[in-house]
């Protein structure tokens, strides 16, 4: 099971972290986005299979392929913004972390205006005149 290796990934790092914090605590950060990336990697092949699996349903089905993108990479923004949010945190830069938040909050609204208008569209072709 990967969350084994998962977890087994971020308690040896969190260990590391704390014997390191004691006699280098620059180097801490480095450990923990290392640590970050790793797991990363861990859980590609299961992103990908999920994204495999929405691809073949949306064959299936009539979902638009271009909202079904934009709410993959949505996904990814919302996934990667909160990695970087708390590696910030990690190295105690709160104000950062909360300008990362506020931003990608934006893109993610910004992205999601096609799927809205859309949305809206169908309902007003639904609501009687």
């Amino acid at each position: 099971m990967e969350i084994i290796k998962i977890i087994g990934i971020a308690l040896i790092a969190l260990i590391i972290i704390i014997l390191l914090k004691q006699y280098k605590p620059e180097f801490a950060i480095y450990i923990s986005l290392l640590t970050g990336v790793l797991i990363l990697l861990f859980v590609v092949d299961d992103l990908k299979n999920i994204i495999t699996l929405l691809q073949s349903i949306s064959d299936k089905t009539s979902i638009n392929k271009n909202f079904l993108t934009l709410l993959i990479k949505i996904t990814g923004i919302a996934f990667l913004s909160e990695f970087a949010v708390s590696v910030c945190k990690d190295a105690g830069e709160g104000a950062i972390a909360s300008k990362i938040e506020i931003g990608s909050k934006i893109i993610i609204i910004g992205m999601s205006i096609p799927i809205l208008s859309s949305l809206l569209e169908i309902v007003l072709k639904i609501l009687p005149t």
